[in-house]
């Protein structure tokens, strides 16, 4: 019996990285991680690498049944140099959490597009729909668009196996978002990418497009797209200490550029102290306050100081293996 092996990865395009894939068959083949060899590609042609040396390699780190297609599996791969080496362009190499002591719930946004009118469904060709406020978590044809391409995606995560653990409508017409949760920063990753590969091959069916652009509707009042980061580790889960709370969202005062600088391009024309953002130029934090860099969540309070931060800041085309690697960081630096 031969099986279809989707393998999934991330290319060299800057500021904003693009997924890519290609298929292997395979005879007899078990299903398993490990069974998954090593392959190539042609850099080259991905940004990667010259032409004149332009072999990348591709290591399975994660693989899930391809939901809805018989004896076929999407493996998601990082990309590694020709000696074995990471690649430059591989984030997931840089996250520091061997123990897997960091959980990480990502709630991915974006906006559905129509390659045709250059908008968002819901939005008339040369105008706009009437303003935000009805379309959040919405409920019928006037504010909520393309549903049925939303619930096919999400069966099709579930049925993959990913933990995806929710998703709404946004607050503009035509976004909408996912959440995903994991317990472990590389995980978490993986399964934002997966789930993103799904969303992007479902919409093809519809002849839409999935635009993670952070502010694609400019400077209007409509919201942009985020991909808030909720995270803990042992110490928040456990200790019960606010003092654990404070040292680490002072830390990341003390840090902002490093994280700006992986939270996504163009993340200036969406962090402005509007929409429920911090400008890009501040930082604060504080509890239940969506206008703080991070928000402190009123159920970590109550729970006597023990839960976990959300990160607002990072947006939706956000590589979310960088994201999970610099909170990482920061989170270690801030209790050593």
């Amino acid at each position: 019996m031969k099986s279809k092996l989707e393998y999934i990865w991330l290319d060299g395009y800057k500021p904003t990285q693009s997924l890519r894939s290609k298929t292997m068959v395979r005879s007899d083949f078990s299903g398993a991680l490990e069974d998954c060899p090593m392959w190539s590609f042609d850099g080259s042609s991905t940004e990667q690498a010259e032409g004149n040396a332009s072999d990348c390699l591709l290591k399975p780190v994660a693989i899930i049944p391809d939901p809805g297609r018989k004896d076929s599996y999407l493996v998601m791969t990082e990309v590694l140099n020709a000696d074995g080496s990471p690649h430059e362009s591989n984030g997931r190499a840089t996250i520091d959490d061997d123990d897997d002591d960091f959980w990480f719930g990502f709630e991915q946004e974006y906006f559905l597009w129509d390659p045709e009118t250059n908008l968002p469904p819901g939005f008339p060709a040369g105008g706009y729909p009437p303003p935000q406020g009805p379309y959040y978590c919405s409920v019928g044809a006037k504010n909520a668009y393309c549903r049925d391409l939303i619930e096919e995606h999400l069966d099709l995560c579930l049925e993959a196996g990913l933990n995806v653990e929710g998703i709404n409508a946004e607050v503009a017409a035509g976004q909408w978002e996912f959440q995903v949760f994991a317990k472990s920063a590389a995980r978490a990753g993986d399964e934002i990418w997966l789930a993103r590969y799904l969303l992007e091959r479902t919409a093809e069916k519809y002849g839409l497009a999935i635009d993670y652009h952070p502010k694609p509707l400019g400077d209007t009042d409509w919201n942009g797209s985020g991909m808030h980061a909720n995270f803990s580790n042992g110490a928040m889960r456990d200790l019960g200490d606010e003092s654990v709370f404070t040292k680490i969202c002072e830390e990341f005062g003390k840090n902002v550029d490093a994280c700006i600088s992986v939270y996504g391009a163009y993340n200036d024309q969406r962090l402005t102290g509007k929409h429920e953002t911090q400008s890009i130029d501040q930082y604060s934090y504080g509890v239940s306050d969506r206008g703080a860099s991070i928000r402190i969540p009123i159920g970590t309070v109550e729970d006597g100081w023990k839960g976990r931060l959300e990160d607002r800041r990072p947006a939706s085309n956000a590589d979310p293996y960088k994201t999970a690697s610099i909170i990482v960081k920061i989170t270690k630096e801030a209790l050593a």
